[in-house]
């Protein structure tokens, strides 16, 4: 696939990051259409590429995570390849990296360093517990972050233990947020003609904890911390909020956001409409509904549960496998997910660009390059390196 107009094209973005958190805002960025330099060790490359299972020896999952991408490597601990990451600084628009504080300013690629080289550039620093705390030069993991942002505490039920979501929570909003940061930042240096560049210290624990905007108010002024409530909701704007087994075994998620979407749930199950006219009635009868939406969908199907609920007005979904999402008629039309060829794999099937554009919406043009692919392009096209000097980085193993 061509690479397309996407937003963000003619930004330059070089990434001295690895694994999840920071090289996700920049896959994020890519997709729009930034030119993404991702910098690996000559050796192993990032460790992400050998995560999770492999097919014919090629693992899956990288083949997300670093597409869109330019890989090139630099070994950073040499003098030679840490001027070559100088040069790469001065080019871009923005840094990405999430190596350790001390690491950065031993090697000189910390914001201070980088921002005597290129005054305007953006760096988007991920750390686990923020660049500027007393564990600064702590290793932290995104599970980390969930733990202490308060998300881990608020999931799972009453009765058990705290649950991590499954997927790799933290570090993937912690990417969103670095890729928000990122715009935020680069908005003010198209607008401000004094612009002296942003560093940008991002935290694992921050994103997520921004997001439960309630945990912190609610407990400063009621007295009581948020606790686990399963499927429900410890801030629940109405009366049901919860998951329910249909006879057929499987699951469907109810959500009744507002007092008229409450009344059509009452509606649904038999109830006297005069039982739920109010917040203040809803929330006392509250358990009721609950008990007699979860009788009423138990003796049903799925299909008939939906066509039901749809036809009165009550918010519902089945919960979705990966099977049912590939058949799923909306993610269809809005053609969520592509396929695109990939050395030993050949069709490959992977989610399409989010969010959606009209007008400079971004493409997947590329998978996962190999390690090192992209040498060539980026030191001789983008930095202008000769032959000669290209030659000398790899005799020097600087490359």
């Amino acid at each position: 696939m061509l690479k397309q107009d996407g937003a963000l094209k003619g930004l330059k973005i070089v990434e001295f990051a690895h694994v999840i958190a920071g090289p996700l805002a920049g896959t994020l960025m890519a997709d729009l259409g930034a030119t993404v330099v991702h910098v690996e060790d000559p050796g192993a490359g990032d460790p992400q590429r050998t995560a999770g299972p492999d097919k014919n020896g090629v693992h899956l999952w990288w083949q997300m995570a670093g597409r869109n991408k330019h890989s090139v490597t630099l070994n950073l601990r040499s003098d030679a390849g840490r001027k070559v990451a100088e040069e790469l600084a001065a080019w871009a628009d923005v840094v990405i990296t999430n190596f350790r504080v001390e690491t950065l300013e031993k090697w000189g690629l910390d914001f201070a360093s980088l921002n005597r080289i290129n005054p305007k550039i953006i760096m988007l620093q991920v750390t686990g517990f923020g660049a500027t705390s007393s564990r600064r030069n702590e290793p932290g993991f995104g599970k980390v972050g969930e733990a202490m942002s308060g998300v881990v505490n608020l999931t799972g039920f009453p009765d058990g233990p705290p649950v991590h979501t499954g997927f790799s929570h933290g570090d993937s909003v912690t990417g969103l947020m670095g890729a928000y940061a990122v715009q935020a930042a680069l908005y003010r240096k198209h607008t401000d003609p004094d612009f002296r560049g942003e560093w940008i210290d991002l935290a694992l624990y921050d994103g997520l904890f921004r997001l439960i905007e309630w945990q912190v108010v609610f407990h400063d002024q009621l007295g009581e911390p948020p606790q686990r409530m399963g499927n429900k909701l410890a801030a629940a704007p109405a009366a049901v909020i919860n998951m329910y087994k249909t006879a057929d075994d499987r699951w469907l998620t109810v959500t009744s956001g507002t007092p008229r979407a409450v009344l059509n749930t009452a509606k649904l199950v038999g109830e006297p409409e005069d039982m739920y006219s109010n917040r203040a009635d809803q929330a006392r009868n509250a358990d009721r509904l609950d008990k007699l939406l979860a009788e009423w969908i138990a003796s049903r199907g799925m299909d008939e549960c939906m066509a039901a609920m749809k036809a009165i007005g009550v918010v519902a979904s089945p919960i979705y496998t990966v099977a049912d999402i590939l058949e799923d008629e909306t993610f269809k039309e809005r053609e969520s997910v592509i396929e695109l060829d990939v050395p030993r794999l050949g069709k490959v099937k992977m989610q399409n660009v989010f969010p959606r554009m009209m007008n400079y919406t971004g493409a997947v043009w590329r998978a996962a390059p190999p390690l090192g692919a992209d040498n060539e392009l980026v030191y001789k096209s983008f930095l202008g390196k000769s032959d000669e000097q290209l030659a000398a980085l790899r005799d020097g193993a600087d490359i």
